[in-house]
């Protein structure tokens, strides 16, 4: 529904400019904090990346969907643990809830206690649009994390993970450990397909896999992101496929799972590749004494720049390390492959 004329003016008028235009692309990582000179000067924004200055104080509302998952809970941890470096950063921090209706109710809290800036990681982005919408036309700022609101005036800036680009760099690592082999064969073993983001995984796995003539995706099933779900759904994959060179899981948690099906079955005959980064695919990785080989980043740490990012929006600032003096309007994270040859530079960010 389009905004009253003087919406942007009043809105502006109260939290300074809350709509900001420029963008990063895909690969950009958010690693600075904000520039935290006197309200009185511009913001220079060539300060260091880590530079934890005291500023104005500023009061984050922080809700998440429940913690049921892995990489959730690590949402969580990384949110909190970032918070706690700031002396002028409060966090008011929700339960949680899958129910899109309570997490309403809890947004609706935090926009009633008037916090500065609200990161919200909704469990339906469709779902709890009107609610961002409500917190920015309240002149709260919102800092929607990962799950997308339908509309961009429901948030200030928008920060997440790229899960095509999750797919593309499995598949491109897959195809380079087998380009050599002719007629080599992979399968996948997605995430639930009623999500957007396991089609995009899919899409971005296929679209790699085209670069690699000799190699052919000769199955595909779907699991649920759990444990169980993981273990079961190999084991009907090895049943159906005795022979294959490559496998790409798109989660780790599913992923515990899928190796305790492998190793039931005694095989070891293909390589593996991962998705999300938990602490047991990286321990597995850095073991080296199976099939998994890799697993490709969907980093939690979003959570700890997204604060950062409502810190930079409740001070005014900007963001370290780069030249506008506002915060991008969008923030996507890059898909980084890690195995035995880096896995030491990404063994603290792993989750479980």
């Amino acid at each position: 529904m389009p905004e009253p004329t003087d919406f942007t003016s009043r809105f502006t008028s109260r939290r300074g400019l809350l709509f900001g235009t420029a963008a990063v692309g895909a690969g950009a990582l958010l690693v600075g904090c904000t520039s935290n000179e006197s309200d009185d000067e511009p913001a220079a924004n060539d300060q260091p990346a880590a530079d934890d200055k005291p500023g104005k104080q500023v009061t984050i509302g922080f809700a998440g969907p429940q913690a049921d998952h892995g990489w959730l809970n690590a949402i969580n941890d990384n949110a909190k643990s970032r918070a706690k470096k700031y002396s002028d950063v409060t966090l008011e921090i929700t339960e949680g809830s899958n129910d899109t209706a309570a997490q309403i109710g809890q947004i609706e809290t935090l926009i009633n206690k008037k916090v500065d800036v609200l990161v919200v990681l909704p469990a339906d982005g469709k779902a709890l649009t009107q609610v961002g919408l409500k917190a920015m036309r309240a002149g709260i700022p919102v800092i929607n994390l990962d799950r997308i609101f339908n509309t961009p005036q429901a948030y200030r800036c928008w920060i997440g993970g790229d899960n095509y680009g999750m797919g593309l760099n499995a598949g491109h690592y897959i195809g380079e450990k087998l380009k050599d082999k002719a007629d080599a064969t992979v399968i996948e073993l997605a995430g639930l397909d009623n999500l957007e983001l396991t089609k995009q995984r899919t899409e971005g796995f296929d679209a790699a896999l085209k670069n690699y003539p000799n190699i052919k995706k000769v199955a595909r099933q779907a699991a649920e992101f759990t444990v169980e779900s993981g273990q079961a759904k190999m084991a009907q994959l090895l049943q159906a496929q005795s022979k294959f060179d490559a496998l790409w899981n798109h989660d780790d948690d599913q992923g515990v799972g899928a190796l305790r099906a492998i190793e039931q079955a005694g095989r070891d005959d293909f390589l593996m590749v991962g998705g999300a980064g938990a602490l047991s695919a990286f321990q597995a990785i850095k073991q080296d004494d199976g099939v998994l080989k890799a697993t490709v980043l969907y980093p939690p740490t979003m959570a700890a720049s997204a604060i950062d990012l409502a810190r930079a929006l409740g001070q005014g600032k900007g963001v370290g390390g780069m030249a506008e003096f506002e915060i991008p309007a969008s923030i996507t994270l890059y898909s980084a492959v890690v195995d035995k040859t880096n896995i030491d530079q990404y063994m603290s960010t792993g989750f479980k």
